[in-house]
């Protein structure tokens, strides 16, 4: 046996040249698959020449998650500066139980949609002005936010990488999810320590299940959506948990969705669970004035520049709610 040990023991001695070369021979192919890793790294998670659609029913999409194929996603380093972002396949985050946004509800988000025009070309609806609502939204959370152009790039990159779940022209749109959160671990009530950054996207239809027919709106009494000096004029996550009570009182009696009454004297029309609320009367589009907690929309914006262009008047009043059924009365903001 100790024979055997020993005569074992000659066969694995191997002479010092012999050694450096099995030891440079090990570094060379380590130097080649790191190279290698560094190449695949550089290689796109998707090819720009992917333009064919992915196997949906577009005649009949909702306003549903439908995943994309990929997220961007972009970390705060703790000088309070967003790092580069990157694509990514969609998937769960990881976060500590004692997250800010799990446990204090700090985040905010946005929404934006990519359109698809008949020749395949794709279109964006002015995010750098979600960009900079963003920027407003986190001062108001104390939370730091990617500038301007980092959140337009991560939404060009987001809906470039998933162009085949932009539906057909006329067929629905490629809905963009922003979204900003408190992602560091805290016990006390604080600021979290790090921050994320995230993209995502679905293909959707119609937000209502109506489309483009009338709405059957709700005028809640009981409950309110936000009060003054709250955080109702910002995209905050904490905004729309409350609703979901009302706003399914609501459908369960027949109705579309809310229309929510100011919190001070229940009596001025402040705006629906997700959307701004216009009045028309003639030439005349009458609106409810932000006053801190009215979110100021982008396409509540649009709306009026774009009435106005058209040679309507566009005034942005006090609407007050009638107790008559199906009439609306409205004074100026004064």
């Amino acid at each position: 046996m100790i024979k055997a040990i020993s005569s074992l023991r000659k066969t694995l001695v191997l002479p010092l040249h012999l050694h450096i070369r099995t030891l440079q021979t090990f570094a060379k192919y380590n130097a080649q698959a790191a190279s290698a890793l560094r190449e695949e790294r550089k290689k796109p998670l998707y090819q720009n020449g992917d333009d064919e659609y992915v196997d949906l029913d577009w005649d009949n999409l909702g306003f549903g998650l439908t995943p994309a194929d990929y997220m961007y996603v972009m970390k705060c380093s703790k000088d309070g500066e967003f790092t580069q972002g990157e694509l990514s396949p969609y998937g769960n985050i990881q976060l500590s139980p004692s997250a800010g946004v799990l446990n204090y509800g700090q985040a905010i988000y946005e929404g934006t949609k990519a359109y698809r025009k008949e020749d395949g070309k794709l279109l964006l609806f002015r995010p750098d002005h979600n960009a900079v609502r963003m920027k407003l939204g986190a001062e108001r959370m104390l939370m730091p936010s990617p500038s301007v152009d980092q959140f337009v790039n991560a939404i060009k990159q987001t809906a470039l990488a998933n162009k085949r779940w932009v539906p057909p022209a006329g067929k629905g749109t490629l809905y963009i999810r922003p979204l900003l959160m408190g992602s560091g671990p805290i016990l006390g009530l604080g600021p979290a320590p790090e921050y994320t950054f995230i993209v995502y996207a679905s293909p959707v239809g119609n937000y209502f299940k109506e489309g483009m027919a009338a709405l059957n709106l709700y005028v809640e009494e009981e409950y309110v959506r936000a009060a003054p000096g709250g955080a109702g004029g910002v995209k905050s996550i904490t905004n729309y948990a409350p609703v979901l009570k009302a706003l399914s009182r609501a459908k369960s009696r027949g109705f579309s969705d809310v229309l929510y009454l100011d919190s001070v004297k229940k009596k001025y029309l402040e705006e629906a669970s997700s959307c701004n609320v216009f009045v028309v009367k003639g030439r005349t589009i009458s609106t409810p004035a932000t006053n801190g907690t009215i979110l100021e929309g982008i396409t509540r914006k649009s709306v009026m520049e774009i009435a106005s262009d058209q040679g309507y008047q566009v005034t942005q009043i006090r609407l007050i709610h009638s107790k008559h059924p199906n009439t609306l009365s409205f004074t100026p903001d004064l």
